[in-house]
């Protein structure tokens, strides 16, 4: 799936529909990236830090889960953190790249459910994700995450360009 840029030429209703025109774009972006290279590239590093793409990709259904789900809804989860394993991103090995992109996509799908329906300057239930301050906005959370994903997609796109000699946005 190839989502067009959002470019901010192009018009929109609101506030709400470039967010997730951004998150949108970002997530299959990321996807396509990942799709692109071998699985052993996949599941390799060519970074001191030690991240895989394929972790990227669990990485980063957790974030949304965690901020809007488990964050701004207040649903309780036995491990918001499921992503990691001792301070670290962590993928199973009988986890594939076809279940962890379903995954982010059901999250994604959650996540325009959840922003379509509500208004952006509400503020998030109090629990324990924002341990001990007060919950921000939706808007704020929103942003939060398009920099969160803009962020990891310039992360890839180096390791893409290393692993696959592919380039471009």
């Amino acid at each position: 799936m190839t989502i067009e840029f959002p470019s901010p030429t192009r018009p929109a209703g609101d506030t709400a529909e470039v967010f997730v025109g951004y998150l949108g774009y970002f997530r299959e972006t990321l996807l396509a990236k990942v799709a692109a290279l071998p699985e052993p590239e996949r599941r390799s590093s060519r970074l001191p830090s030690g991240w895989t793409p394929i972790e990227l990709v669990k990485h980063l259904r957790y974030v949304e889960l965690r901020w809007i789900e488990w964050g701004f809804e207040g649903v309780a989860f036995d491990d918001p953190w499921g992503d990691r394993n001792v301070d670290r991103w962590y993928v199973a090995p009988d986890e594939t790249f076809a279940g962890l992109a379903e995954a982010l996509r059901a999250q994604g799908a959650h996540t325009d459910k959840v922003i379509a329906s509500s208004d952006l300057n509400a503020v998030g239930e109090p629990g324990p994700r924002w341990d001990g301050a007060e919950p921000p906005t939706l808007q704020r959370i929103l942003f939060h995450l398009v920099q969160e994903y803009a962020r990891h997609v310039g992360h890839l796109d180096i390791v893409v360009e290393l692993g696959a000699g592919a380039v471009g946005e």
